[in-house]
Formats: C-alpha cells, sequence, structure tokens
C-alpha cells in the first residue's frame, strides 16, 4: 500500500484527483487535494479538497448534503495524480447535475460510448416519452405482464443456446435478456445502482463465508 509522502505534490502542493462514479465509472469531477485533505479525506471516508479560489479544505457534500463515500483511491505510476472511486449521496457538480461533465467537444461518427447507466437511462426516456414505433414504447404500453412474458421467453433461449453450447448464441440471448430485464427496473422503478448495491452485499457477505471456511 502506497504512502502519502511517496506522493509527488506540485509546488503549491497539491496534487490532482479525478473523482468517478463507483457504479457508471463516469467522471463526476477534477479537484485537487493537498496532504491535509488527503489525510482527512482517507480518515473520514469522504472526499475532502483544498479550495484554490477560497484556500481552504473543502469538504464535498458539507453543505449540499451531497457528500462522496470513498470506495478507493488509487495513483497513477508517476505518483502525481489520483483516482477517487466513489458513491455520492447526490449531484458532483455545483450546477446541480450528475458530473461537472456535461458539454461535448467532439464525437466519433464511428465509435460509441456504452454502458449499462447509459441504456437505462435510454429507456427511461422511451417510456416518458413513448415514441411511436419504438419497440420499447410497445413493451411499457401492453405494461407489466408483456414485459414479463418477455423476460421468460428470453431466459429460455438463454438456456437453449447454452445447453447447445453455441457461444455466440449464448452472447445474443444474453444481451436480449438483459434488455428486457432492464425494460422490467424502469417499470418497476429499480434502478442500476439497487442492483449493483445489491451485487456488492453479496459479494461482501460470499467473501466472509470463504474466509471462515478458511479458518475452520
Amino acid at each position: 500500500m502506497l504512502n502519502i509522502d511517496e506522493l509527488k505534490f506540485d509546488e503549491k502542493g497539491l496534487i490532482p484527483a479525478v473523482v468517478v462514479d463507483s457504479i457508471t465509472k463516469k467522471v463526476l469531477t477534477v479537484a485537487y487535494m493537498n496532504k491535509e485533505s488527503l489525510r482527512v479525506s482517507m480518515e473520514k471516508g469522504l472526499t475532502c479538497f483544498w479550495s484554490r479560489s477560497r484556500q481552504e479544505l473543502w469538504l464535498k457534500g458539507e453543505t449540499s448534503g451531497n457528500y462522496q463515500h470513498i470506495v478507493s483511491i488509487t495513483a497513477d505510476c508517476d505518483n502525481d495524480a489520483l483516482v477517487v472511486v466513489v458513491e455520492k449521496d447526490g449531484p458532483a457538480c455545483h450546477l446541480g447535475t450528475d458530473s461537472c461533465f456535461t458539454k461535448p467537444l467532439y464525437q466519433s461518427g464511428d465509435l460509441h460510448e456504452f454502458s449499462l447507466q447509459g441504456l437505462y437511462d435510454l429507456l427511461v426516456g422511451r417510456n416518458e416519452q413513448r415514441p411511436a414505433g419504438s419497440y420499447t414504447t410497445y413493451l411499457f404500453e401492453k405494461g407489466i405482464d408483456k414485459i414479463l412474458k418477455k423476460v421468460g421467453e428470453e431466459c429460455t433461449e438463454v438456456i437453449i443456446a447454452g445447453k447447445a453450447d453455441d457461444k455466440a448464441e449464448t452472447i445474443y440471448e444474453l444481451a436480449d435478456l438483459a434488455y428486457h430485464a432492464m425494460v422490467l427496473m424502469v417499470q418497476m422503478g429499480i434502478s442500476v445502482e439497487d442492483v449493483h448495491r445489491e451485487l456488492a452485499s453479496r459479494h461482501i457477505i460470499d467473501h466472509k463465508v470463504k474466509q471462515e471456511k478458511m479458518t475452520k
């Protein structure tokens, strides 16, 4: 484990910290820490930065309530920059947006960014706007029974493809199942974060069970 004293702070005693959402992996903000704010961050488990404009420590969320609970802090290969992975209580930006990075500058015409959260947000939009001709709109308009039927059908298709040991077909059917499962999530008001937290809690339990077995 790296020691704070091994980090390379700049001439002003600062080191940049890139804050990343633990669930979406989205970059939330870039701020600066000094040794004191980094120690506070590690002691409290909450992000604490050095405000260059106010020249003082700044505990994120102290006034807004939008705390950032630290999952991990990792230094780069040169020890002069940090990535801080967090679980956030609210918007990261002072403007009230989820992330400070909201202004597109360039987008490839061939490459496209994808994430489960992005797909979920798209499905939420389909549910709210109900554009004509959309298959997703069709599912939401038919309601929970139709959605559940499709989830069941896709589960069966996954089983059939897996039993046939057809990797490509299994991948295809798993993608279909994931899509329909997320439609169900939107229908029921279940977020990606809800599922993430449940999986994370199971990982912790599983880890503890393994440790107990090893000590017996």
